[in-house]
């Protein structure tokens, strides 16, 4: 049901500052789809894109430890409307930065980011129908104001991951080091490395590191599931040879979305068979007499946490090669050469990495409130996987946890883009999703018992079990809907009586 409400203007806060139609906080992977969609969209439209960061990319630019690489096949990861041109499937994560950057380079998208900024704040003034963005350039505040917000920010904390409190830590005399914040000079060459982990920074560091370290060993609690992924795809190289870049693309991004949710579908459905096929492939590419049951067996299903990928098996051949150990145990202590567990046997290390997980961060840590009162995310549910119940003129990307993060992220973006322009179209100044007093429903947003969610699982937006309010982890039923949906779906419409100049 739509709703139009009418809005007089009141007191309007401080008219100085510059405005925008649109403020896009984040220039990564979303960031930079999110502008191209507007802009593809609304021709002409004001708008620009704050980045904390110095250069393009988010977490493409921000994680540059060994082997950084995508955890999902790079033809869904990149965006539909600029092929990829590389050749591995499971790319690096430098080219995936470069990627990035060439696309915001191409379509006109650079010059509208602006570096070195970071969001504190953003309040939404009901008598005005904008929100004024509080930002820090350089130590000075300074403020923008646009009639939509946009988040394009992640789900974790740029400034650090977590890292559990680990006993006489302080005594290791080695080098800790978390992969968020890798040091460009660490020397591993000839070391022991013990990498705290088995998520899938650790299972990327390791193959990596291995090849020059002495010896890495992952030192897990207890296993991850492991499937293994070709590092070239075949299929789109042939179809590159006989296609048009653009066609071949969008056949190969087709198929691997099919196939990814296929089996996560599959999974989810039929967990034994799934465990007996992933353990099977451990056991073609491991020794024989390796303990797959020990160190890549876990208690929970396939999917109840992320599946982790592995290009090739490397991993597997690292350890087949003697390069890299697996012990599945806890740690009982650190002392002065490295990590004592609580079987009594002890690791030796010259570095250990943490490798322990993020630190989930809403909003990019962004305080939002409506007419000063604090919008907490938690009390509000996600309509369509991107805006909240209440809150006018904004949205926010999060992708899909269970496949590419681009496949939801640009969703969102293209419809975003239609929403503001059915809303320039029709002259509203406002529209939010519109639950009614329907109660705050008790569903998480996001379906997988992974640490880094449910250490903060309390902080997200909630889901509900009907539409447009389910947090859907399928791609195929989210287009679906988006193709029969119309933008006014479940919205309340508004302008103000007497728009303010701007």
């Amino acid at each position: 049901m739509t709703q139009v409400q009418d809005r007089s203007t009141g007191g309007a806060g401080d008219r100085s500052s510059e405005f925008l139609d649109v403020v896009i906080v984040g220039a990564g992977l979303s960031g930079i789809d999110a502008a191209y969609r507007l802009a593809e969209r609304n021709p002409g439209i004001r708008y620009a894109l704050l980045e904390q960061r110095d250069r393009i990319g988010g977490t493409w630019d921000l994680f540059r430890y060994p082997g950084i690489r995508s955890d999902s096949d790079i033809y869904t990861l990149s965006y539909p409307f600029r092929p990829w041109e590389g050749e591995k499937s499971i790319a690096d994560g430098a080219d995936i930065r470069q990627y990035i950057a060439d696309a915001a380079d191409d379509y006109g998208i650079t010059d509208k980011i602006r570096f070195g900024v970071s969001v504190r704040s953003a309040d939404f003034d009901t008598t005005t129908d904008e929100w004024t963005v509080v930002t820090e350039v350089g130590g000075q505040t300074q403020t923008v104001r646009c009639r939509f917000l946009f988040l394009c920010t992640g789900y974790y904390d740029y400034s650090g991951g977590y890292t559990p409190e680990f006993p006489g830590l302080e005594n290791f005399t080695g080098t800790v080091v978390h992969p968020q914040k890798w040091p460009e000079d660490l020397d591993y060459t000839g070391k022991k490395v013990v990498v705290i982990g088995s998520g899938a920074t650790a299972i990327t560091l390791i193959p990596s590191m291995s090849r020059d370290a002495a010896k890495v060993t992952m030192l897990q609690r207890s296993p991850t599931y492991i499937t293994i992924l070709p590092s070239k795809d075949r299929v789109a190289h042939a179809l590159r040879k006989r296609l048009p870049a653009g066609l071949a693309h969008r056949i190969v991004r087709f198929k691997n979305a099919g196939i990814a949710l296929a089996f996560y579908l599959y999974c989810r459905k039929y967990p034994d068979s799934a465990r007996a096929r992933l353990r099977g492939l451990a056991k073609r590419v491991l020794p024989k007499d390796y303990d797959v049951d020990t160190h890549f067996n876990p208690t929970y299903n396939p999917w109840d946490q992320r599946l982790c990928v592995i290009p090739d098996g490397d991993l597997y051949r690292a350890i087949k090669k003697g390069k890299a150990d697996i012990v599945t145990d806890t740690i009982a202590s650190f002392d002065a050469t490295g990590v004592r567990l609580s079987s009594g046997d002890h690791l030796d290390a010259d570095i250990v990495v943490t490798a322990t997980g993020l630190k989930l961060l809403v909003f990019g840590g962004i305080r939002l409130t409506i007419d000063g009162e604090e919008m907490k995310p938690n009390e509000h549910v996600l309509y369509r996987g991107r805006m909240l119940d209440g809150v006018p003129n904004f949205a926010w990307t999060f992708g899909y946890t269970n496949a590419s993060w681009t496949l939801r992220a640009d969703l969102t973006s293209k419809a975003v883009a239609e929403l503001i322009a059915y809303m320039g179209a029709n002259g509203y100044t406002h529209a939010y999703p519109d639950r009614g007093d329907a109660p705050l429903p008790d569903e998480p947003m996001v379906d997988l018992k992974s640490g880094y969610i449910a250490r903060d699982a309390d902080s997200l937006p909630r889901s509900a079990p009907e539409q447009p309010w389910r947090v859907r982890a399928n791609v195929v039923l989210d287009t679906i809907d988006e193709k029969r949906g119309k933008v006014t779906d479940a919205m309340t419409f508004g302008r103000v009586r007497q728009t303010a100049d701007v």
